[in-house]
């Protein structure tokens, strides 16, 4: 449950805008003293609003181990999202949070990781991926399977290629849907290339993406031999108010927003289809 000062709206100064591909950028928030706004945890997320335009809830991308900014990677899909690719780096939103639970990161520990994302699901993935690496000794081996539509879809491309593949012992796939024209790398659906790579089965493995994507890359992981209290998700689109009260992601007698919207997989077993 959040906080009563995370109810608080503050303002938050955009010191930096990055178009990450043709419809999604990731903005770097601080205070107005120039600090982070707030201390969060892997998963959690925050209210963003501009008066008058409106307010959405979004994954905070950065890790809980930076502590002087925030990122956010919000993809233009709405009004507002639409409006915030029209600012500039010194304009002003409100926010709020943190939001909703969060990754047991220490429950990881000494552990190999599997992270498989889709699309703009790698923005809350990223914010584990980027803890363990500011803890690399507290973690086994990293294995990191990514896919878009297209190469062009791919977010945090340059972090990717020039800081996740040089860490030491980490692996990273990367795939897109359909043949392109200077693509030389993997080509398929991510859970098909998850069943090409065959990864033992003795993984902690976290997955977000588009439910489709996560639907089967869970089935996969079951013929892999993953267990559900191996796997992990997030359902952070379906968070709305983020207290419980407009009841918009309820599912069963669950509120995403309450009781998430990090969840252990064997948890959605007592949930609805309809996640």
């Amino acid at each position: 449950m959040c906080k009563p000062d995370s109810l608080i709206p503050l303002i938050g100064v955009i010191t930096d805008i990055k178009t990450e591909t043709p419809d999604v950028k990731t903005f770097t928030i601080v205070d107005k003293e120039g600090k982070k706004a707030f201390d969060h945890k892997s998963g959690q997320c925050a209210m963003i609003s501009v008066p008058g335009v409106g307010e959405a809830m979004f994954s905070i991308a950065s890790a809980p181990t930076n502590t002087k900014f925030m990122e956010f990677s919000i993809k233009a899909c709405g009004v507002l999202t639409d409006y915030l690719h029209t600012l500039e780096a010194g304009q002003q939103v409100t926010i709020r949070g943190p939001y909703g639970n969060s990754f047991p990161n220490d429950l990881f520990k000494n552990k190999d990781m599997l992270f498989i994302a889709g699309g703009i699901g790698l923005a809350p993935v990223r914010s584990v991926i980027n803890y363990v690496f500011d803890k690399r000794d507290d973690y086994g081996k990293v294995d990191i399977l990514y896919g878009a539509r297209s190469a062009d879809d791919l977010v945090f491309k340059e972090e990717i290629m020039g800081t996740w593949t040089a860490k030491e012992n980490t692996h990273v796939h990367l795939t897109i849907d359909r043949p392109q024209e200077n693509w030389d790398g993997h080509v398929g659906f991510v859970p098909a290339y998850l069943g090409e790579l065959n990864f033992k089965n003795d993984k902690t493995v976290i997955v977000c993406g588009p439910p489709i994507m996560i639907k089967f890359v869970l089935e996969e992981l079951d013929k892999l031999g993953f267990k559900k209290e191996q796997i992990y998700t997030t359902l952070e689109l379906r968070m709305k108010c983020g207290i419980g009260k407009c009841g918009r992601c309820n599912i069963g007698s669950k509120y995403v927003c309450k009781d998430g919207p990090v969840f252990r997989c064997d948890e959605l077993d007592d949930m609805p289809e309809e996640y």
